[in-house]
């Protein structure tokens, strides 16, 4: 079980790491870039509906945030659940 455990905290790390590249590459690198464009493709329809319940505060998308606590979450539930099996 430890493994499977060590794995669901490396994917949520690896999902926030994402999360953080496609804030920075959104201000630097054009849309049509390939790289961003495979990038947005996995975490954009993640965002959407985040964005949909949320709508910005003063010109600020807190949805990436959200996201990543949500992945957190999601994680250390998932993890807990299966340290009790």
């Amino acid at each position: 079980m430890g493994l499977i455990i060590q794995v669901i905290y490396l994917l949520a790390q690896l999902v926030s790491l994402l999360i953080i590249i496609h804030i920075v590459l959104s201000y630097f690198m054009s849309p049509y870039h390939p790289i961003r464009q495979t990038i947005d493709g996995f975490i954009e329809p993640r965002l959407a509906p985040i964005r949909r319940i949320g709508p910005p505060v003063v010109m600020i998308d807190f949805s990436p945030m959200v996201l990543m606590i949500l992945i957190q979450l999601v994680a250390r539930l998932l993890a807990s659940l299966l340290a009790s099996i």
